[in-house]
């Protein structure tokens, strides 16, 4: 169940709307329209041309396969990050990044030091089902999601499978929060789709614990 408001006339995104979901264990709340089509637009080609792209490989049944998208680290210095078996050491913050991420912290009301950035080129690329559960996140990580560029699925189920999947459709200029017990409780896919022909950036802004 979905709950739609928006936010008041001292709001800083007075064009905002939210909507929260009624999903037992998770904490969510979508927040639709930060930036508008056309600057969610513009930001997404600005980032597939500036960002350092990069192609990782994982091992999956013996066979080792290109990981479908492309990603990127980016972040304080000693915020490195692991997944899959895949190391990511930072690339320091762009101007853009950082625009980005200080609207993100003003609607969220948390500080992020680091984004994994991915790039859905097209229908094809897609993320399966996993959870931001890594240990270098903490318990109940906040996770800041922000879409640009072309719409896509996003799919949220609980990993004891007690509810029916639950889709939300993300476009461009959204950003999702994600808080409290949502990644020990819930997971996400960004399914592939044969109607989508244009890319898609994603920054999923984070707290990692440093380890330098």
């Amino acid at each position: 169940m979905t709950r739609s408001r928006s936010l008041s006339q001292t709001s800083l995104f007075e064009s905002t709307r939210i909507e929260e979901f009624d999903l037992p264990g998770a904490d969510i709340v979508l927040h639709r329209g930060v930036w508008d089509h056309t600057e969610g637009d513009f930001l997404c080609q600005q980032l597939i041309h500036e960002l350092e792209w990069r192609q990782d490989k994982i091992s999956m049944f013996g066979r080792v396969h290109d990981v479908p998208r492309l990603n990127a680290w980016y972040g304080d210095p000693d915020c490195s990050y692991s997944w899959s078996g895949i190391e990511m050491h930072p690339t320091e913050w762009t101007s853009n990044l950082t625009i980005i991420r200080q609207r993100v912290i003003e609607l969220a009301g948390e500080e992020f030091n680091s984004v994994l950035a991915n790039l859905y080129r097209d229908g094809a690329d897609k993320v399966d089902w996993h959870a931001d559960d890594e240990q270098v996140l903490g318990l109940t990580p906040i996770i800041a999601s922000v879409s640009l560029g072309t719409s896509r699925k996003f799919r949220m189920r609980r990993k004891d499978r007690s509810l029916t999947t639950t889709d939300i459709v993300l476009n461009s200029g959204d950003v999702l929060i994600m808080r409290g017990s949502t990644q020990q409780l819930w997971e996400h896919e960004v399914p592939r789709s044969k109607v989508v022909k244009e890319p898609r950036v994603n920054l999923t802004f984070r707290k990692v614990m440093p380890t330098g």
